[in-house]
């Protein structure tokens, strides 16, 4: 047997399916490609355990202690599927902006605020300069003091000084979380970067569309490739966070026709069970659900049509997962991710960039 374990490469069992080789290899070369951020070296091996194991006869052969040659593999030429158009690249949505509801409210304040509390607003300012006011208008004046009006003097003087301190420690907390999110993070708003290969036009087709949109909200933050806790894997597709609120989202390039799903679960196209594609967005919810506890989460399954014709689908309702269009995600997403437009809570935000494959390389 070689000194080198393909299966242990691929972070595969022996008893693995052809899919599984297939999908491994996909989702490994995302993080081990030199443009990745891997080496030239760890890309040719993974290159090599892929062309080996996904040949059934050079397989049998490693798997039985034979050589190891690594066939040189031959490139079928892809089937075409009924109805698919070669080149065909659906268009993004033409929106007027001023058609989202959310877009006028998330431009009105353009200021990142830090943390799950905003600065301070301007009702204490307002107080605290009316209890100075007050405070300074006596000493000011020489009017005397009565024993009762010394205690409330006395008392309005205390009160305004613990109003102005705490106001103070609210804007020194605040500069502090601004100085401490510019030196980790600098100004940053998208982690990671779409897939490249060609079955990944749907992924490139949404970075743009999030990029494109979903920027307006000063605190979002767009995630482009994220594993599931424990895994090494680009698990979820992208993902935006506002403040406290996070959607997982996944990218799907189908054929044109009426989708929606079922009270049980099930995919459907014009009203028959679809099985054209799957969907792993319920156990992303769910992974994310137990690594951030305190986030409200969303699920968005974006669908595009791979050749010409209309694509539509069902009001989602209360569906947890449900497909949509892009202009129905900017309509609805949008306007939920906008109920806190500016905050960026760090520690959630640290917590997103730790999972994107590869490190929450800049897109």
């Amino acid at each position: 047997m070689p000194d080198v374990d393909y299966y242990e490469v691929l972070g595969l069992r022996r008893d693995a399916t052809a899919a599984e080789v297939k999908a491994a290899y996909r989702r490994l070369a995302k993080t081990m490609h030199p443009d990745g951020g891997g080496t030239v070296g760890t890309f040719r091996l993974l290159r090599e355990a892929y062309d080996l194991l996904s040949d059934p006869v050079a397989r049998a052969r490693y798997d039985a202690g034979g050589a190891t040659v690594v066939p040189v593999p031959v490139r079928p030429r892809p089937r075409r599927r009924f109805g698919d158009e070669p080149g065909f690249v659906p268009d993004l949505p033409e929106l007027d902006a001023e058609d989202l509801s959310w877009w006028h409210f998330a431009g009105e304040d353009t200021r990142m605020r830090h943390g799950r509390r905003r600065e301070p607003g301007h009702m204490p300012v307002v107080a605290a300069v009316a209890g100075m006011v007050f405070v300074l208008l006596p000493l000011v004046t020489g009017a005397g003091f009565s024993p009762p009006m010394l205690v409330v003097w006395l008392l309005l003087t205390a009160g305004t000084a613990l109003l102005v301190q705490r106001l103070a420690r609210g804007y020194l907390r605040a500069a502090k979380a601004r100085e401490a999110y510019a030196a980790e993070f600098g100004g940053r708003t998208v982690f990671g970067a779409p897939g490249t290969e060609r079955d990944e036009l749907a992924e490139r087709l949404t970075a743009d569309l999030l990029e494109g949109y979903l920027t307006r909200l000063p605190g979002a933050r767009i995630f482009h490739g994220l594993a599931w806790p424990g895994s090494v894997f680009a698990d979820v597709d992208h993902a935006v966070l506002c403040g406290k609120r996070l959607v997982l989202i996944e990218s799907k390039l189908w054929l044109p026709g009426h989708y929606e799903t079922a009270e049980d679960g099930r995919l459907l196209r014009n009203g028959r069970p679809f099985r054209g594609g799957g969907s792993r967005l319920e156990e992303s919810l769910a992974a994310y659900r137990e690594l951030l506890p305190g986030v409200a989460l969303r699920g968005a399954m974006i669908v595009y049509p791979s050749r010409s014709g209309d694509l539509t689908t069902a009001d989602p309702g209360e569906l947890a997962v449900a497909p949509m269009t892009p202009e129905e995600f900017l309509h609805e997403i949008g306007e939920w991710l906008a109920a806190d437009p500016s905050t960026v809570d760090h520690d959630t935000l640290r917590t997103m960039r730790d999972q994107v494959v590869g490190g929450g390389r800049a897109a």
